[in-house]
């Protein structure tokens, strides 16, 4: 039984070390997910793969149907849910691009995501305890994958949700240092909130691509944000072949 899905965002629209077993198209009552399921075997074990933004990364992190995507990999039975986010380092020592972060909390900056599955047409008020934001279990398999597959992981951090598409001004990078957030990315929230609420275990692989607003006296590059994606997925997929077979195991 495939215990893990990956949700693959910008930089890892296919997963190349995924041999693909078959493709599944899932109808939710929330709308298409983002792409078909696609169920393989990677690191010998069986894993399901979700490319956030679309197949060919055409949909941006505010328009991610995040409730569809989380309704559609529920479905498949699995219990563990591995995100891939880029994000922009914030802190001094989340700054260097192809840094890899396994965060522990977050802070919520987005707006207008439908952002729950308990809205008004749902029987009762619903809360959900939202304190430790990721699956500590599922953390310290990836801070152990990342060892295994000699990659320097940090253990801790704060992701910091933005709105999005563009980016943030420095002003707003400066307000969120002052919050407590180490990274800033676009689509670690709602999703990591529908997950607590499907009562999945989720927990974030971060890439540094490149230095937030502010915080380099170069300006943002796409192309250079291109490059360190390209250089800084290919140590996600190496974590992601480590890590698969120890949660499998589990």
């Amino acid at each position: 039984m495939t215990t893990v899905a990956i949700i693959g965002g910008s930089g890892l629209t296919k997963l190349k070390n995924l041999q693909i077993t078959r493709r599944e198209v899932i109808r939710t009552p929330y709308g298409e997910p983002s792409a078909p399921m696609v169920f393989g075997q990677l690191g010998g074990r069986e894993a399901v793969f979700l490319p956030r933004h679309g197949p060919g990364h055409t949909i941006p992190p505010h328009d991610v149907n995040y409730r569809a995507n989380i309704w559609a990999i529920k479905q498949t039975g699995v219990t563990k849910v591995i995100a891939v986010n880029a994000v922009c380092g914030i802190s001094p020592d989340f700054l260097t691009p192809g840094t890899l972060v396994i965060p522990d909390q977050i802070i919520d900056y987005t707006y207008g995501r439908a952002h729950t599955f308990f809205g008004s047409n749902h029987k009762q008020v619903t809360h959900v305890d939202f304190t430790y934001p990721y699956c500590d279990e599922l953390r310290h398999i990836l801070v152990e994958a990342a060892k295994r597959a000699k990659l320097h992981a940090r253990g801790k951090g704060t992701y910091g949700a933005t709105q999005g598409p563009r980016f943030e001004s420095a002003a707003e990078i400066l307000r969120m240092e002052r919050d407590g957030a180490d990274i800033v990315g676009m689509t670690g929230m709602p999703e990591a909130g529908l997950a607590r609420e499907f009562e999945l275990c989720y927990a974030s692989i971060s890439l540094v691509v490149n230095p937030a607003a502010g915080k380099s006296k170069e300006t943002i590059s796409l192309k250079e944000i291109e490059t360190n994606l390209e250089t800084g997925m290919a140590k996600v997929r190496s974590l992601l072949e480590q890590a698969i077979p120890l949660i499998a195991g589990a």
